[in-house]
């Protein structure tokens, strides 16, 4: 797709779903929060203060403090780096490798194309969450084993994408030719075949970061994930919980309003490159 097309189809994304601009604006803030959070918060998010122990939202701590004293607004912002950089360093190895063994099987079939397919249902036939628990389990909840246990599970979705797309495509016109011009099977997949299906891949990436998100906050809430006193949402969630009977609702429902508006924000960020990357709309 040329510069062209894409501006033009940018003002197509934004102007039949204004809400991609709103998502747009989440992203830049959560960018901001991830890359500059020591500098953007006004306490030290360790810091723990025995005299304001879960004091009400005020000018001081416009999101209150936790049950150490430590200002929660502080906490949020810091843990946006841990949470975002989780989720994406998972979506991109389970997109690389999804992709590498996708194609591998589409392309090539046979032998190659039931041992994925089998490794695959094999994932599959687990509860995802279920899965990604044992995994963590197994290995030991620190920052890396959630990240595989996250890649883990959601391999299948980029592998069955591909394996289905590149099987369609292998015996189209561009793909023969390419292969009677003498290009070897990995230059057929890599220059001819694989770029014409990265644009949805991309899509159901985008959808799957909100999905990776809740993923780590979730193992992170049932106590297998980053351990305490990182600053982590699903910790912070999992945290304010136990308080909200008493009153101290702040606690839990700022840390898991961040979860949801990223979540939220990839959601509509994928319906928005969605029509971004659509070929109906290239003229």
């Amino acid at each position: 797709m040329t510069f062209a097309n894409l501006t033009r189809n940018a003002g197509h994304a934004f102007g039949e779903n204004p809400l991609t601009l709103v998502a747009v604006g989440i992203l830049l803030l959560l960018l901001a929060c991830a890359l500059l959070g020591p500098s953007l918060a006004p306490y030290d998010p360790l810091m723990t203060d025995a005299t304001a122990k879960l004091v009400p939202p005020s000018m001081a701590h416009p999101f209150g403090t936790d049950a150490l004293g430590r200002d929660i607004l502080s906490r949020v912002i810091v843990a946006t780096r841990l949470d975002l950089g989780m989720a994406f360093s998972a979506v991109i190895l389970s997109f690389v490798v999804g992709l590498a063994l996708g194609s591998a099987a589409g392309y090539l079939g046979g032998w190659t194309d039931r041992i994925v397919g089998r490794l695959m249902d094999t994932i599959m036939a687990f509860p995802l969450f279920v899965l990604a628990m044992g995994i963590v389990a197994a290995l030991g909840n620190n920052v890396a084993n959630i990240i595989i246990a996250t890649m883990i599970i959601n391999l299948p979705f980029y592998c069955r994408f591909a394996r289905a797309e590149v099987n369609m495509r292998r015996d189209l016109g561009y793909a023969e030719a390419a292969r009677m011009g003498g290009n070897r099977t990995l230059t057929v997949l890599a220059v001819h075949i694989i770029p014409n299906i990265l644009p949805p891949m991309m899509v159901q990436a985008s959808l799957n970061m909100g999905w990776a998100i809740l993923n780590a906050a979730g193992l992170s809430f049932i106590g297998l994930g980053v351990r305490p006193p990182t600053p982590e949402w699903g910790i912070m969630v999992s945290e304010g919980a136990s308080f909200i009977v008493s009153g101290e609702w702040w606690a839990f429902v700022f840390p898991g309003a961040a979860l949801v508006l990223a979540v939220f924000c990839f959601n509509l960020l994928g319906d928005g490159l969605r029509d971004l990357l659509d070929p109906r709309k290239r003229v």
